[in-house]
């Protein structure tokens, strides 16, 4: 290379660059990533099923104090802002976005977010240290979870999460596309 070529570096953005982005955006490691239109049907039905099963089942369970929410931005670092589709929080949270790792994410996929669902996002969250990611892939109607063991991810076949040491919820996620009429 002579000094009269140049090495093109995109340029990396922040927590205060992403307020000011219209639309919907998520910041990866400095990197903008833009969120597809509304998702599908078959996303939303799977996503509120399992909001709806997880409120319930956290609401019975006195011993949680836990909760879960949709769409809610985690600023997991100055340059990493995502927005998962579910994602549930323990102890006393009461901020409109979330600074701290949340117990359990659920994303569901589809095939214009498959890659970065499968690649950066199991990497990040994994890395963040998220106990169970869950990605459920929208075309293939399945259900893959991811337990964080020794600091990697495994994926298991439970359907037992255990949130806290008090607080636990069974439900199967496995099955929750059985109640989507097709």
């Amino acid at each position: 290379m002579n000094s009269s070529e140049k090495i093109f570096y995109p340029e990396l953005y922040n927590y205060n660059d992403y307020k000011l982005w219209e639309g919907n955006w998520e910041l990866i490691q400095g990197h903008p990533v833009a969120m597809s239109p509304s998702p599908k049907r078959i996303h939303q039905l799977y996503g509120g099923n399992f909001f709806s099963e997880v409120k319930q089942l956290l609401k019975k369970n006195t011993n949680c104090n836990c909760e879960i929410f949709y769409e809610l931005d985690w600023i997991a670092n100055d340059n990493t802002v995502v927005r998962p589709d579910c994602m549930i929080i323990c102890g006393d949270f009461k901020e409109d976005y979330l600074t701290i790792p949340p117990v359990l994410i659920l994303e569901i996929s589809s095939p214009s977010t498959a890659m970065v669902d499968r690649n950066t996002k199991h990497r990040l969250y994994e890395m963040y240290g998220v106990k169970y990611y869950i990605l459920a892939d929208s075309e293939k109607k399945t259900v893959e979870v991811f337990q964080l063991t020794d600091n990697r991810y495994k994926e298991t076949k439970t359907t037992t999460f255990f949130l806290t040491s008090s607080c636990s919820i069974e439900f199967d996620v496995f099955n929750l596309w059985e109640q989507i009429s097709s």
